[in-house]
């Protein structure tokens, strides 16, 4: 493989179920990159942290166009460590292909083709890495966009509610998401999390009268809630 060929590290590439955002139910392919430089506390892919092998951007498209599926995520790890995955998004969007991308917020987003839509987390206090939170980015949102919240604590809740109203995300955005936390051990790089239930989150957003959107992961519901490549 020539040095000048495009490429990626990545962990896995597979065809699953959609479990989040309102994308939620839909056949999906996922190339999942390694790497991050966050430890958020409830984190459930620690795996793609290291894992993971160079592949082209070549070999990549013809895998992810193998499956013939139409809706595709680049997510991670962060993608947006690795500045080969702009043309990858580039080159799927040109397939004709619907490309999310879900991203911590911690990078910016404004380099994306504008094709591509944004699912940016927002990095509550309790995941641990709220101070890592890229604050432009948000002026770089656009209308098919989404942003989410993963919530461990009432606290949590509070203070995206804050975020929410301060900067009016639900008028900038296709949707805002909130999700509950799971219970997650502590792991070699991250510190766990006791989690949150995600009645207890239905419950405040309903007495708040908040405009977002409840999201479980519904890919934990059809299968094991630690299985890799689903």
């Amino acid at each position: 493989m020539s040095d000048a060929t495009p490429s990626l590290m990545i962990n896995e590439i597979f065809f699953s179920i959609q479990g989040e955002s309102t994308w939620s139910g839909l056949p999906c392919v996922f190339v999942r990159l390694t790497g991050c430089h966050l430890r958020c506390a409830y984190c459930d892919t620690e795996y793609a942290f290291f894992e993971g092998a160079k592949r082209t951007v070549q070999e990549i498209v013809a895998e992810v166009a193998g499956y013939g599926c139409e809706l595709v995520e680049v997510t991670g790890g962060e993608p947006l460590l690795q500045p080969n995955v702009h043309g990858l998004m580039t080159k799927l969007c040109d397939l004709g292909k619907t490309v999310l991308i879900e991203t911590s917020g911690a990078c910016d987003i404004s380099g994306c083709d504008g094709r591509v839509i944004r699912i940016m987390d927002l990095k509550t206090p309790g995941s641990g890495e709220v101070e890592r939170n890229l604050w432009s980015n948000l002026e770089h949102l656009r209308a098919a966009d989404e942003v989410k919240f993963v919530l461990t604590s009432r606290g949590d809740y509070e203070w995206a509610k804050r975020m929410l109203i301060e900067h009016r995300l639900h008028e900038r955005v296709r949707a805002v998401l909130m999700g509950a936390a799971a219970a997650m051990p502590a792991g070699e790089h991250i510190a766990g999390c006791a989690g949150l239930s995600l009645r207890e989150l239905a419950g405040w957003v309903l007495a708040d009268r908040l405009p977002v959107r409840v999201q479980a992961q519904l890919h934990k519901v059809i299968w094991d809630s630690m299985a890799r490549g689903v």
